[in-house]
């Protein structure tokens, strides 16, 4: 019969200086995937930045023609984009797309608020009293319009006060 040699191998110790190669690269390995997004970020804000203001989607005039029923421009654009995002739905529903970690992405429709009458009445005064809703702010604020800086001081403090009523609002 034979028998078998059974020996134990006893792991060494690693020495700091591996431990410190291995936690440098990977940390310079998320520091590159850190300026990937932050690159990739810029780059996709800069292209709608450039798409909103050539749309003139930035421009006060058009804002406040779209609230007054003046012009349709704007009612046609944000038709087009929920319409891309109704294919964009049917898309994934239908072929059970997953995202990019190969999970599945699943849409669960929230259950209706009161709140969000008053909040959707509240964004609408102030995108048509400031002629921006936050998405363009940025934009605005690219393309030299200084007074956007006041829009974008009031969603700061509106996003500062919601935080503060959060605990306090039926949600």
């Amino acid at each position: 019969m034979a028998t078998i040699n059974k020996t134990t191998v006893t792991p060494t110790p690693t020495s700091t200086v591996e431990t410190e190669n291995k936690t440098t690269a990977q940390s310079s390995t998320s520091t590159a995937d850190a300026a990937m997004v932050y690159a990739t970020t810029l780059m996709v804000g800069t292209f709608l930045g450039i798409l909103f203001t050539k749309s003139e989607v930035v421009r006060w005039q058009r804002i406040n023609d779209m609230f007054l029923f003046q012009d349709s421009h704007l009612y046609l654009i944000i038709g087009s984009a929920v319409a891309v995002a109704m294919l964009g739905m049917f898309i994934i529903r239908k072929y059970k797309a997953s995202d990019i970690y190969g999970q599945p992405i699943r849409y669960t429709p929230k259950p209706f608020q009161k709140g969000v009458i008053l909040g959707g009445t509240t964004f609408g005064a102030g995108w048509a009293i400031a002629g921006a809703c936050p998405g363009t702010i940025y934009a605005q604020l690219g393309s030299g319009v200084g007074l956007a800086c006041f829009t974008g001081a009031g969603a700061l403090a509106g996003m500062y006060l919601y935080a503060l009523t959060k605990p306090h609002l039926p949600h």
